[in-house]
């Protein structure tokens, strides 16, 4: 399911630096210290993700995006400059879910850089792919992009590679 990387930012996990993640921190949930549904691979960094949400505070856990009960790509949209918002369009109670998912995690500040770099190419290989379907409609653009998606999906931030490649609905009829 992570495919070598962190639960929750999909940065890579490097062996010695992540760490097995209790979704429900085990101070507030003892039970679940062993339970696999509530154990995810993640990173190691103080200001996003696991750790990060160990010293968060008091929060509804039943409200947080949970990524393998939830599909964390219906709630949460990642744009070209690295930022992660709650998607338009998915209800006050669904954007509330999504907001407090950032906030717990610390899914923006340092990690918005991050990913912007990590996807900075992939904005120009968009606008390539648009240069591309403007010039020949039924080329072998839908072809390229699929590629694109398919090579760039077991990497790290993955899911804004993704969302970068097909923002604008530029995906739709492929």
């Amino acid at each position: 399911m992570q495919l070598n990387r962190c639960a929750y930012c999909e940065c890579r996990l490097e062996t010695a630096k992540g760490h097995i993640e209790h979704f429900r921190q085990r101070s507030r949930y003892k039970q679940g210290e062993f339970e696999w549904a509530n154990l995810f691979g993640s990173c190691s960094k103080k200001e996003s993700c696991g750790k990060f949400k160990d010293d968060f505070g008091n929060y509804d856990f039943g409200m947080l995006i949970k990524p393998d009960d939830d599909d964390p790509e219906e709630f949460l949209l990642f744009l070209p400059n690295g930022a992660v918002v709650p998607r338009d369009g998915i209800g006050n109670e669904n954007h509330k879910r999504a907001d407090l998912t950032i906030k717990v995690f610390g899914l923006r500040g340092c990690l918005d850089q991050i990913r912007k770099v990590a996807i900075s190419g992939y904005v120009s290989t968009l606008e390539s792919i648009k240069d591309l379907a403007e010039q020949e409609p039924d080329g072998e653009w839908r072809e390229f992009l699929m590629d694109e998606l398919n090579k760039s999906s077991a990497l790290p931030h993955a899911t804004a590679i993704k969302h970068v490649l097909t923002m604008d609905g530029f995906l739709l009829g492929v």
